[in-house]
């Protein structure tokens, strides 16, 4: 506002001084009067001004002027006259023929950058330095999320993971499919982005199994069965914590439950959260116990496959691509599928607890379930166990690995004896025991599963029977290590000649 009066103020100043260039209407006259008998006199057009005679002036030079729109035309004497400095809202303009100044006009566009409104100035000087600051801020975030990225998964492999190549001789095989592409760096599953890609292209066939956490399907993946686990949303935390231990943790062996990919996906407008592993056809050691038999070889082979996956897990490797220590927490017979070469592995990893032994480093997970109360051990069910150290996990886990030990030497034939399959302490807690029933019959009854007199009859089920009392010792600490269990099975299963060649059959 102050620069628009300013300018009023200049032009009106402006008119004035050239406008009226005489002191008076009189000397203007005579001036005009010996103007016109001069041959190098101009008449120009004349307005706006009290010097027009018949709206035309006579002069050595034409001028136009436009003060904020307010148009003048007239006649200078000099040429002086005609230099005005740059104000905003005034043009001039001066032409040396006679009658040249009726025709000119303010220009459409501004001549000079004083013509820029102040508000646009202002947007210019501080939107564009923001505009600058925002695009280096995308650009920093988009780099460290590749950084990120670059470290969390390998290199990129060269094949397109879109299309997956099937070997050529027949049908692939899992072993195929890992030499093929490179692991996500944990050894254990497909790079993340290669598990997302796979996991969009199985089929789902059957149904093969329900339970609290969900579903189990068989699906097929590149003309190979796959067994998908479809978790429900309450037990999300499981599959988080299964996918994290997968994902970050070097667990390939042979009695550990293959993993090959984790996603999410989408159905009827609801997310699915699924595991895909290998896909075992026998099921779990749970149903195959329902309706099959063994003899002491079989009993002893599942054993020794079950404890060496055990031992895996329990272990920490320490090396650049290592793994921690991980006690299980739900070990029994359902989390435990049966290989058609008579071999076990462990399965169902959504409430281990991780430990590094080099940085003193405990990971108990934040899901809130519970293991299965059957199979709680003493300190479980009367809260005396150490949550804050490892070793206590561990031990927990053996006192299930001795249950597991019991159901399998039920089902094992010894003198054409065999017994029903029951589950553990079927004889002295209802179906679903509470927590109370199980904690009085362990803890202050501290019952044991009963071992038939058969089992001391064959040398492989009696040291197996005496295995697992020492996994059952009320105190933890006096209990066995899932070590000293497999090298006592790995020495029977040295003592005693039986068919190795079924050992060698495998997925």
């Amino acid at each position: 506002m102050r620069d628009m009066k300013a300018s009023v103020m200049l032009a009106v100043l402006f008119v004035l001084v050239y406008s009226g260039s005489y002191a008076t209407t009189a000397d203007h006259l005579m001036e005009t009067s010996t103007l016109k008998n001069d041959e190098s006199s101009l008449q120009c057009s004349c307005e706006n001004t009290n010097l027009c005679e018949n709206n035309s002036c006579w002069g050595r030079i034409c001028f136009y002027t436009s003060v904020h729109e307010r148009v003048v035309r007239g006649c200078f004497q000099t040429a002086e006259q005609c230099y005005v400095p740059a104000i905003p809202g005034v043009y001039t303009k001066c032409c040396y023929t006679h009658h040249c100044n009726a025709n000119l006009t303010m220009p459409e566009k501004p001549v000079c950058l004083f013509s820029v409104e102040k508000p646009i100035r202002v947007i210019l000087l501080v939107g564009v330095p923001l505009l600058v600051l925002l695009v280096i801020a995308m650009a920093a975030c988009g780099l460290v999320l590749w950084l990120r990225t670059r470290r969390q998964y390998c290199h990129p492999v060269e094949h397109d993971t879109s299309m997956l190549k099937v070997p050529s001789g027949g049908d692939p095989t899992y072993g195929d499919i890992f030499d093929e592409f490179c692991t996500s760096g944990s050894g254990t599953g497909l790079p993340y982005l290669v598990q997302r890609t796979m996991a969009r292209q199985i089929s789902l066939v059957e149904c093969v199994g329900k339970g609290r956490y969900g579903e189990v399907w068989r699906g097929t993946w590149m003309g190979e069965s796959v067994a998908v686990k479809i978790f429900s949303s309450r037990d999300e935390q499981s599959w988080f914590r299964e996918t994290e231990i997968y994902n970050t943790v070097q667990l390939r062996h042979e009695n550990i439950l293959g993993f090959i990919a984790s996603d999410m996906t989408s159905k009827n407008s609801s997310t699915q959260l699924w595991l895909v592993t290998h896909f075992h056809e026998l099921g779990s050691l749970y149903d195959f116990l329902q309706y099959s038999t063994l003899d002491p070889e079989g009993c002893l082979r599942m054993c020794l496959s079950i404890a060496s996956g055990l031992v895996h897990l329990h272990t920490e490797i320490l090396s650049t691509q290592g793994k921690p220590a991980i006690a299980h927490r739900d070990l029994k017979s359902r989390n435990i599928l049966v290989k058609r070469n008579g071999q076990c592995c462990i399965a169902d990893l959504g409430l281990a607890v991780i430990h590094s032994q080099s940085t003193d480093y405990l990971d108990v997970g934040t899901n809130p379930r519970v293991g299965t109360k059957r199979y709680m051990a003493p300190e479980v069910l009367d809260e005396t166990i150490r949550v804050d150290v490892f070793e206590s996990y561990k031990q927990t886990d053996i006192w299930a690995l001795g249950l597991v030990l019991w159901e399998i030497t039920r089902r094992t034939i010894v003198n054409g004896i065999v017994e029903e399959y029951r589950p553990p302490f079927f004889d002295m807690v209802p179906s679903d025991p509470s927590f109370e029933e199980m904690k009085k019959v362990v803890c202050v009854d501290q019952h044991r599963p009963s071992l038939h007199n058969r089992l001391h009859s064959h040398p492989i089920l009696s040291a197996i029977a005496k295995i697992m009392k020492e996994c059952w010792f009320q105190s933890p600490s006096a209990r066995l290590t899932a070590l000293r269990v497999r090298k006592s099975l790995s020495k029977l299963d040295q003592d005693h000649d039986y068919d190795i060649d079924k050992l060698k059959l495998d997925l």
